[in-house]
């Protein structure tokens, strides 16, 4: 239970009055649940501790696994004793935890939430503005990339090599060649003056 056990009745009003609005707000996540004034129904147990937040979001089906915690604290309840019986249990848990508190706790929140080692998802701000209430984020953690598989890497680190380009081949000289061939196969001018030669040699 939470240390904080008399609000003045203002605060509490106003307290119940915004657990009911995020009741409705939070419905597109799943089912939630909530813990308001005296009606402690649904607990959440972190380790050997039972706690009562005042929003349990759980998933819509049959398994009703939880998806997440959401505390709502007015300016009173903005303290130390808070952070440790409350905060600190939520934000152990393997879901997500979301603080609500008034506009004007914002920066006590933080400190209390970085003293005492709070493990929070987000941090809301709500002001009241006649009969409207407005909602701020002004705290998120940030959501680390997901990192790709290192088989992944070490595929695309080992892709076959592509294979060398083979040097084209020199079309042959063929009319070179034929011209020496041709010129290999006419006799030589020399050779037959020497047998003219020879035959007038022998008339004689």
């Amino acid at each position: 239970m939470s240390p904080i056990l008399v609000r003045p009745v203002r605060e509490q009003l106003e307290h119940d009055r915004v657990i009911r609005l995020l009741q409705v707000r939070l419905k597109r996540r799943g089912d939630v649940a909530i813990n308001i004034g005296e009606q402690q129904t649904v607990p959440v147990r972190i380790g050997q501790v039972q706690i009562f937040p005042d929003l349990v979001l759980t998933s819509p089906d049959k398994g009703r696994k939880l998806l997440g915690t959401v505390e709502v604290e007015t300016a009173e309840s903005v303290n130390h004793l808070e952070a440790m019986a409350q905060w600190a249990h939520l934000g152990r848990a393997r879901v997500p935890f979301h603080l609500y508190v008034p506009a004007g706790s914002v920066d006590i929140a933080r400190r209390l939430a970085s003293e005492n080692d709070v493990n929070v998802a987000e941090i809301w701000s709500y002001h009241t503005i006649g009969d409207q209430t407005r909602f701020t984020l002004v705290h998120r953690v940030p959501t680390a990339e997901p990192r790709k598989p290192a088989v992944e890497a070490h595929r695309t680190s080992e892709r076959p090599a592509e294979p060398a380009s083979k040097p084209k081949k020199r079309p042959t000289p063929e009319p070179r060649a034929r011209k020496t061939a041709a010129k290999a196969s006419r006799p030589a001018r020399g050779r037959g003056r020497d047998q003219k030669t020879t035959r007038v040699q022998k008339r004689k």
